[in-house]
């Protein structure tokens, strides 16, 4: 199998054996040997993934057969109409947005993009935005604040783009000013975190009335292997900086950081994108039919409370 983790090598071992003995089955009576193995295999993939550390956690949050965001603009919705450009310098292809019929609903969809490949990944530079990409999604969301329609947000970043051009262009403001805007847009916000949630790159993108995650995928401040390297000069320690910084959507549920938690296919996103595409629409028609009928007054308040009861807490 192409793209696999060392974790699932049991499990692809297993699916192969299946697929080769399959080749025999119309002329050896061996369909109770492959029944076998297939309630083995269920058996295993159960064992496996319901019991995977942090860590395995962040692999498949990047596992590059994942939906990304466009995948799910276009499995969940239609008519969607991709708007370009920050109007102050270019167009940033790490970020893509626009209208979108999601359901009954109209909304203004925007989300990171990472490429498949070499080529489409330089393209999208990694999914890691400049400033531009930022006034790009800032300039959307006020549009959308304009018409009275609904904001989703998808995130899948590895952070934003660190560069020199970057930084002389205002990275830290436009981040900044992301959060402050939309911590009093005046429409609906739904956040949801598809596959990685670092740092201020995703912050960018992730003050909303409701925050989700996709069961694997992480958000957190930084990356493990980031961490590693600052507190041990190594990223041999990526597995135990991992289990410290608690960035799974159990441990951010429990802290209260995040609302929900999208299940997603045994095995991943990545095993089945039409699944996935399904459970996650279904969940934001069901968190956008509760947030449409709050005053948009009420709703700013209740996102500013929501963000200010975040990190506090009593001995």
């Amino acid at each position: 199998m192409k793209n696999m983790l060392e974790f699932e090598k049991p499990i692809i071992d297993l699916e192969s054996k299946i697929d080769e003995m399959r080749k025999y089955e119309d002329n050896l009576d061996i369909r109770e040997e492959i029944e076998k193995l297939e309630s083995k295999v269920i058996k295993l993939k159960r064992n496996i993934y319901e019991n995977l550390t942090r860590w395995q956690r962040v692999q498949l949050a990047r596992h590059p057969e994942r939906p990304y965001t466009l995948d799910y603009i276009y499995m969940m919705g239609e008519k969607f109409i991709e708007l370009h450009g920050d109007r102050a310098y270019k167009d940033d292809k790490a970020i893509v947005g626009g209208f979108l019929k999601l359901g009954h609903h109209k909304v203004m969809v925007i989300g990171q993009q990472k490429g498949r490949d070499t080529k489409s990944n330089l393209y999208r530079n990694f999914g890691m935005a400049n400033p531009e990409g930022y006034r790009k999604a800032l300039r959307l969301m006020k549009l959308a604040e304009k018409f009275s329609k609904p904001v989703i947000t998808l995130i899948d970043t590895p952070g934003a783009f660190p560069g020199l051009e970057a930084e002389q262009n205002g990275q830290a403001e436009a981040i900044a000013r992301n959060l402050f805007e939309m911590s009093r847009l005046k429409v609906p916000i739904v956040v949801v975190i598809i596959g990685e949630g670092a740092s201020g790159g995703a912050l960018g993108l992730g003050v909303g009335d409701r925050i989700l995650m996709l069961q694997n995928t992480w958000y957190s401040v930084i990356s493990p292997e980031s961490c590693s390297s600052i507190l041990w000069r190594s990223w041999d320690y990526k597995e135990q900086a991992a289990e410290a910084l608690k960035l799974t959507a159990e441990d951010l549920l429990e802290f209260g950081i995040i609302d929900r938690i999208i299940p997603e296919p045994l095995g991943g996103a990545h095993r089945d994108h039409t699944f996935m595409a399904k459970t996650l629409k279904k969940a934001l028609i069901e968190e956008l039919d509760s947030l449409i009928k709050i005053k948009s007054d009420k709703l700013v308040q209740n996102r500013l409370e929501k963000f200010a009861k975040m990190g506090v807490y009593e001995e």
